[in-house]
């Protein structure tokens, strides 16, 4: 007992599993596209996913070809709807393009770690369920970037869904559609099965820009109309960047591609955001960005996203003892020690870069060599991550790799939360 005491006061374990260095990278899969299936009637609810509004709401957002009710039902018990909740319907434009009928309903209150089902639009053929997040720890995080619509994507996908998690962290670069609209709703019915279950909290990447001079100039204009996130409860102006609470853990979604100096409104947001936090209630700060503020590999090097934003945010998060920064962008996998300001530093974040979800880019398999004495793993392989925040002074973050379409557990590392450690207490 005495022995396992004493790795758990390590403020980081790493378990590296064996035969890491004869990994051979996947090579690539065809590229996915999911049509709209064909009993479906012109106002039958299709992409349907669901997000955290507050502690005890939930955002239900689909869409359907013709007009529609924007009219959630829903209950503890299957085909009994109890409730029922009305939202908003829209839609938007993109070049020749015209959305579907875009629904936004807002459901609660709902109890903790509860079953619930629904039906949308009145449909009485399609019936979906989700379970909501407990409101005390423990809890399960999986965090995934880049995901796109491959093959590979389809087996990170079913990995997921065996990993019994509770919410999902989604740190950007959602569908690659790229301009073509089409691929958003393809992207949605793809992973419709997993995001009508549990809640996909999500941020965006540069394949959400889609702006095109002079023939679209409006940014982000498919993803804030399809995805759109619990932004102004956390007093955020943007759907680009805002902050949650669930259980025991404080969420911040950061903005890459949204103004980030000193004088934006996103750095006086994440000053104030970071003010409100209280410890005892939130234990665990979780930080999600788009394009990693540390990379030792080749790809993605020199950008602003990265290297300003760092530069003006870095300090923010290391004085408020953020635990950890998740990032995506770079094809691959790769996790730093707990760092500031390019050193090693206890009270620092871990950065772990999870930007390799199955992406039709491929995977960025070039390193800088040697290996900075930060970087504490890397590998160029598609997957997940989970972390298991066990209590308010640990949690386990696991590396689960894509091999010959088997979840693969390649890293796994003990964290301990540093409101808990004396030596980083503020």
């Amino acid at each position: 007992m005495a022995g396992i005491r004493g790795v758990l006061l390590l403020s980081i374990f790493a378990v590296v599993v064996a035969g890491v260095l004869s990994y051979e990278r996947p090579p690539p899969r065809k590229n996915l596209y999911i049509p709209r299936r064909r009993m479906l009637s012109s106002t039958s609810p299709e992409q349907v996913h669901i997000s955290l509004v507050g502690v005890d709401q939930m955002r239900i957002s689909w869409i359907t070809d013709d007009e529609a009710s924007a009219t959630v039902e829903y209950g503890t018990s299957s085909g009994k709807n109890e409730f029922s909740a009305t939202g908003t319907t829209n839609s938007y434009r993109y070049l020749l393009y015209k959305s579907g009928q875009i629904h936004d309903v807002v459901i609660g209150p709902l109890k903790p770690s509860t079953v619930y089902y629904y039906r949308c639009s009145q449909d009485s053929a399609r019936e979906f369920n989700f379970k909501t997040p407990p409101s005390q720890l423990p809890i399960k995080f999986v965090v995934v970037g880049d995901l796109g619509q491959t093959g590979w994507t389809n087996t990170t996908l079913q990995h997921i869904g065996q990993s019994n998690y509770d919410l999902m962290l989604f740190p950007g670069d959602l569908s690659y559609a790229d301009t073509s609209q089409s691929l958003w709703d393809s992207f949605g019915r793809l992973v419709e099965p997993l995001a009508s279950q549990r809640p996909w909290m999500v941020t965006e990447g540069n394949h959400e820009r889609e702006k095109i001079p002079l023939l679209h100039s409006t940014p982000f204009t498919a993803y804030n109309a399809r995805w759109r996130m619990p932004f102004e409860k956390s007093g955020s102006t943007s759907n680009l960047y805002y902050s949650f609470e669930v259980a025991g853990v404080h969420v911040i979604m950061l903005g890459s591609y949204a103004d980030f100096d000193p004088n934006s409104d996103q750095y006086k947001w994440l000053q104030t955001d970071l003010a409100k936090i209280d410890r005892k209630r939130t234990p665990w700060i979780v930080v999600n960005i788009h394009a990693p503020w540390y990379n030792s590999n080749t790809a993605h090097q020199g950008e602003s996203e990265s290297d300003d934003m760092k530069k003006f945010m870095e300090e923010l998060l290391y004085k408020a003892r953020v635990d950890v920064v998740f990032a995506g962008h770079v094809h691959a996998y790769e996790r730093f020690t707990r760092v500031y300001n390019g050193k090693e530093d206890n009270c620092g974040p871990l950065h772990i870069t999870v930007g390799d979800g199955g992406n039709r880019e491929g995977l960025a398999s070039k390193y800088n060599d040697p290996q900075p004495e930060i970087s504490v793993f890397r590998e160029a392989s598609f997957g997940h991550g989970q972390l298991e925040v066990v209590n308010a002074t640990h949690a386990l973050f696991t590396w689960h790799r894509n091999q010959d379409d088997v979840a693969v557990v390649s890293d796994s590392v003990w964290l301990k939360s540093l409101s808990s450690d004396a030596a980083c207490r503020v």
